[in-house]
């Protein structure tokens, strides 16, 4: 009998597979069980893991039985104790005999469990496992708030009383996010959001991806924090068209280009060029921006580096806001709301089993970190193939800081030199000041940032709805780079300009940085006046910034380490070189 192997194989995942559980599961084609009851058993043994996990040690299960790992008890003490058919085995199978010698000492404790949780009936234990109510009591120290599921409304394809009256008919408003934050996934209520029109807060653990609201692309799910750029961003009619700059997996695209499609007829003749230098990433890209019907507002530059965009492009001669969201540390990222944590029980020490295989008999003592058995282990897969908006990137904290925070400066100011932009919005998922407030003043001090009149947006100048935004920037010692001077009154201003979101808190975002920068183009010259490198004759010669000057993120890793040259060059010279129009020496830089 295969299911519980594998099962149990899946969650192994010892050829390291990518993608979600049920892409894994649905697109494996030698599994002989049938994917739809992998999924369901797995999905539903890890809602009790930690209920089984208790049940198992206090058996003393797996000193018993030799023959079952972790995983294989814990999977076969659910269909034991919980489903209605039992074990999916043959009266005479190894699994089946061994979990059934302890049926009466595994129900017996399965009954003390859920009295020890305060719970009178089987039925009222289950609503608190659904609800998720098991994975919050298991830290009663950590003051914590759940994470809403956001839905943002496409106003390319719906509205806001289209979809209350169709897709989330009979549901109840609320007036205050911690119902919605408290509630099962099975609760009908919604919070609508005072900051970012057409957004509304779902229960955590409800499942959107199944509606056909969401398939069509009429409702997307998209973190609060993540619609602040577009939004703060407020391009209006006569900002002409937009860029965005990083754009994969495109939640922030499609936001940006139905805030552009409100303006009326002139919207229609609009532009969003949307860059994602990353093959892969730009072909989820693609399949985003169609889903969402802005694909004929919305031009992708798959393969295309934003940094080797030529600003005095005739292409980009109407370009009056730009959108950045480059990579970063992805500090502020939420686990999944829709990924399954499996806690396994403790494997004896001493003890092996054959299920584990003869790689168990060599092992030395102590956890291995790359096998899934051990008793540390808590698994973590995604249920669904719902697209995160960040992915954060792993490694020495310091040395990735400072090669992001390069990058993240370059391709702040490379937006900067567009001669007709006068609108920037740079964001991160981080929740680190090098990345953000950092960034900020070093470009603000820079000699494009002086020369092209940028400044930051003020707060009392932003948007209604992020003006009354109260989490404001902060300012760190002995992290600025020494080269760049910042006066009381300039880092006053510009803390309290920056917008910042906190990862469990009442609010219910994730980690979140965002900060607008604007200019009067009146009166300043474009980018030829800025670099003798770069006129207006020379269009076809520009060749962006060479993969050696700039670190490229794809998928929340680093393809190219900025180099040595460039990390310990000041930032105040970082700044206001320009590009040349030939070859540069190795080690110049922007």
């Amino acid at each position: 009998m295969s299911l519980y192997y594998e099962a149990a194989g899946v969650l192994a995942n010892p050829e390291k597979i990518g993608g979600s559980l049920k892409s894994r599961i649905y697109k494996n084609k030698e599994l002989k069980s049938s994917p739809a009851q992998l999924f369901a058993l797995i999905s539903e043994a890890s809602k009790w893991s930690l209920v089984l996990k208790d049940i198992i040690e206090r058996c003393g299960l797996l000193a018993l039985e030799k023959k079952l790992t972790p995983t294989l008890s814990l999977l076969l003490t659910h269909d034991l104790l919980l489903s209605k058919t039992g074990v999916a085995a043959n009266a005479n199978h190894v699994l089946k005999l061994a979990i059934l010698r302890h049926k009466a000492r595994l129900s017996a404790e399965f009954t003390k469990a859920r009295i020890r949780r305060g719970h009178a009936t089987l039925d009222a234990l289950k609503e608190a496992v659904e609800n998720g109510e098991l994975e919050e009591n298991d830290e009663p120290t950590k003051k914590t708030y759940r994470h809403p599921r956001w839905v943002r409304l496409n106003t390319l394809q719906t509205t806001m009383s289209e979809q209350l009256n169709t897709t989330f008919s009979g549901y109840t408003k609320v007036n205050d996010i911690g119902d919605v934050q408290r509630a099962s996934a099975s609760a009908k209520v919604y919070f609508e959001d005072p900051n970012i029109p057409n957004l509304l807060a779902f229960p955590p653990k409800i499942d959107i991806s199944k509606l056909p609201a969401y398939v069509k692309g009429a409702i997307i799910i998209q973190d609060k924090a993540s619609c602040f750029p577009a939004y703060l961003l407020d391009v209006q009619s006569d900002d002409g068209d937009a860029i965005d700059g990083c754009a994969a997996p495109g939640n922030k695209t499609t936001h940006l280009a139905a805030i552009m499609s409100e303006g009326g007829a002139n919207s229609q003749k609009r532009k969003v060029f949307a860059y994602e230098k990353d093959k892969i990433r730009a072909i989820t890209l693609q399949k985003m921006v169609k889903r969402a019907s802005a694909d004929s507002i919305v031009t992708v530059k798959a393969s295309a580096d934003f940094l080797r965009a030529n600003p005095d492009s005739d292409e980009f001669a109407n370009v009056g806001a730009i959108l950045l969201d480059p990579s970063c540390s992805g500090s502020g990222i939420v686990g999944r709301d829709d990924a399954i944590k499996m806690h396994l029980p403790t494997q004896p020490e001493g003890t092996s089993n054959a299920a584990a295989g003869k790689k168990d008999k060599k092992r030395k003592r102590g956890p291995d970190s790359n096998n899934p058995e051990d008793s540390s282990t808590t698994l973590t897969l995604g249920l669904d193939d719902t697209t995160p908006e960040e992915t954060p990137i792993e490694g020495q904290l310091s040395e990735r800081l400072v090669a992001l925070s390069t990058f993240q400066l370059r391709i702040l100011t490379h937006a900067m030199r567009f001669p007709k932009a006068r609108k920037i919005t740079y964001s991160t998922c981080s929740v680190h000041f090098e990345e953000n407030e950092g960034v900020v003043f070093q470009a603000l001090a820079s000699a494009i940032a002086k020369e092209q009149g940028w400044r930051i947006l003020k707060r009392e100048e932003q948007v209604e709805g992020l003006k009354i935004w109260d989490r404001r920037g902060v300012w760190e010692d002995g992290k600025m780079d020494s080269e760049v001077e910042v006066d009381e009154g300039s880092k006053d201003e510009v803390c309290k300009a920056c917008i910042r979101c906190e990862k469990g808190t009442q609010e219910g975002t994730m980690g979140f940085f965002v900060a607008a920068f604007v200019r009067d183009i009146e009166g300043v010259g474009n980018s030829a006046a800025v670099s003798n490198d770069i006129g207006q004759d020379q269009e076809d010669e520009w060749n962006g910034f060479s993969d050696e000057e700039h670190s490229t993120m794809v998928d929340g890793k680093s393809r190219t380490e900025v180099n040595e040259a460039t990390r310990a060059e000041p930032a105040a010279s970082r700044t206001s070189k320009q590009p040349p129009k030939k070859k540069r020496k190795k080690g110049r830089t922007n």
